[in-house]
């Protein structure tokens, strides 16, 4: 990982530290995969968050456009007409008259260097090419011929590995003959009286100032769509300017104001100081989405963060917050600044006053915003396994779900005619399946195996691997089969029973939370202990044999599937009290 971050910072020398640290994270999963082109050359696909980030070819490497929509001035870009980018993505490179050519003029690239291509109006880049002539040289033939040799599109082969995501809306820079212009048009305002008691100048140069923060990340974004915003607010317009103002956001805009909104009331209204440290999973689902307003809805993948994370990143940026990961893959809010200009100034919406409060006296209405993960069994392949999953094009470490694993020893079954001519519900064990699925004891004994044996002995061969989706985050994939919510009762001294709750964190489910919403239901002394055996994990211990009031709770207020909670058999029988 340190000789990949070195090669990208060489080759792409205008990437700060900060940004080479985003780009390629030390902590975070990174995944590189070998796929081969059309022409049969070998290439390395770098992944992170399930997106292909960097690809390499002779051992040069690339961007891909996911990576230029956060960085869209790593390369120098050249604007071409929207329809071209069909053309494009079904293989065709990019001809010299399909290149719009501005009123600044061209780039200056010399043959051979890597150019980004966008479209007309929008500065996110839609390919990456190799510039097949110089800027000198395309001006001098007219921009007639081929200019770039076109190496990766968005909606290609290369893009549909990650998430299929559309490329973001960014406003063109502005260039500098403009600004000259803009400037020479206020010093010409400037002697003239305003027609309107409302002048456009504010507003023009605020404008200005949002796309000119766009570079420098989302926090700055969000902070000159803040600033801009109150600026409007305070003309004398009245509250139809600032309707019209709201409406001539983008819908990203509008999203990253919205979850700044509901960020600020949430710290102001939902979370007490005795509450830290709180899963960032519970925050968001428990308080942020109380506090958005009717009519409106919470979607981080329609804001400039993309994902929940980020937008924490960026107020921890602030010094509003700090997160920490106390367990891996599991975030928490452990330190909150409440002298914070930017919350102590936050204001309320209207109508909202009296249900913050009613919120703050209730619990239990926190309690029910919880949303359980979606949990999904998943397998890699594993060395055994291989020559039975070459032939579909997987290698060691693949990920596959068991539909995956189905279909693909159906379809090997089919191709090498395995199904038995006179039973169909048997299969012929050929060389292969008896390397991979039978054990040495067995290879002379068995010659068919049935469907459903067949496929469980393939399930049970393979790496077995989970993955988690807490609400509003990106997918954790993790190893082995996941821990179920050990609920257990011990016996301490004077034949007291006490009942212990383990793994809670692994469900998103904030131990501390769950032991005071315990305590209060069944009047009984709750405490947090650290578990014996596993590191940065901590277990629930309640007084009494408490498994009635848990499974309710767990089953019935948190939904979580009973398969995945271990130890509800041990609660009291009912009518015998000793």
């Amino acid at each position: 990982r340190r000789k990949l971050r070195s090669d990208v910072a060489g080759a792409f020398p205008t990437l700060s530290t900060e940004q080479l640290a985003e780009l390629i994270p030390n902590k975070e999963e990174l995944n590189v995969i070998k796929i081969y082109s059309h022409k049969g050359e070998a290439i390395t696909v770098y992944m992170n968050h399930r997106n292909p980030i960097l690809f390499e070819v002779e051992k040069v490497l690339y961007p891909t456009v996911y990576t230029l929509w956060v960085y869209p001035d790593l390369l120098p870009a050249f604007s071409t007409w929207p329809p071209v980018l069909q053309k494009l993505a079904g293989g065709a490179d990019l001809m010299l008259p399909g290149v719009v050519v501005p009123p600044s003029g061209l780039p200056r690239v010399q043959r051979g260097t890597l150019c980004a291509v966008t479209l007309l109006g929008n500065r996110a880049p839609v390919a990456v090419g190799v510039a097949v002539m110089s800027t000198e040289e395309m001006l001098a033939a007219g921009m007639k011929g081929k200019g770039f040799a076109v190496l990766h599109t968005h909606l290609d082969h290369l893009w549909e590995y990650g998430d299929k995501s559309y490329p973001p809306t960014l406003a063109p820079l502005v260039t500098d003959s403009a600004a000259k212009e803009s400037a020479g048009d206020e010093e010409e305002l400037q002697g003239k009286e305003p027609v309107t008691s409302c002048p456009p100048e504010p507003e023009q140069q605020l404008d200005m100032r949002e796309l000119s923060l766009r570079d420098t990340g989302s926090c700055a974004e969000l902070l000159g769509q803040e600033q801009l915003h109150e600026n409007r607010a305070a003309e004398p317009a009245g509250h139809a300017s600032t309707e019209e103002a709201e409406d001539s956001r983008t819908p990203q805009e509008q999203m990253d104001a919205l979850f700044n909104q509901c960020f600020f009331h949430a710290l102001k209204c939902k979370v007490k100081k005795s509450d830290l440290p709180l899963l960032t999973s519970t925050f968001l689902g428990s308080h942020m989405f109380s506090c958005c307003p009717a009519g409106k809805q919470l979607d981080i993948k329609k804001s400039s963060y993309k994902k929940f994370s980020k937008f924490l990143q960026c107020m921890q940026h602030q010094k509003i917050l700090q997160v920490k990961e106390l367990h891996k893959g599991v975030e928490s809010i452990v330190e909150v600044d409440w002298k914070h200009p930017d919350i102590k100034a936050f204001a309320v919406p209207e109508g909202f006053s009296s249900a913050c409060a009613a919120q703050d006296t209730k619990s239990e209405d926190r309690e029910q915003v919880y949303r359980a993960p979606e949990i999904i069994p998943l397998y890699g392949v594993s060395t055994k396994m291989i020559p039975l999953f070459q032939e579909s094009g997987h290698r060691k470490g693949s990920v596959l779900s068991s539909s995956e694993v189905r279909n693909i020893i159906i379809n090997y079954v089919k191709n090498n005619e395995l199904v038995d001519e006179t039973n169909k519900n048997f299969v012929k064990v050929n060389a292969i399946l008896c390397d991979c699925l039978l054990e040495k004891s067995e290879q002379d004994e068995i010659s068919h195996l049935k469907w459903d044996e067949l496929l469980s002995r393939c399930l049970e061969r393979l790496q077995p691997l989970h993955q988690v989706t807490f609400f509003g985050q990106e997918p954790v994939v993790r190893k082995g089969n996941i821990e179920p919510i050990d609920i257990s009762i011990a016996q301490r001294s004077s034949n007291k029973k006490v009942t212990i709750i383990k793994n809670l964190e692994l469900y998103g489910l904030d131990p501390q939370c769950v032991a005071n919403t315990l305590q209060q239901k069944v009047q009984a002394s709750a405490t947090i202990t650290p578990a014996p055996g596993a590191k940065d994990r901590v277990q629930v211990q309640i007084q009494g044999n408490q498994i009635h009031h848990l499974a309710k709770m767990l089953l019935e207020e948190y939904q979580l599937p009973r398969k995945y909670i271990q130890g509800l058999e041990k609660a009291p029988k009912l009518g015998r009290k000793k």
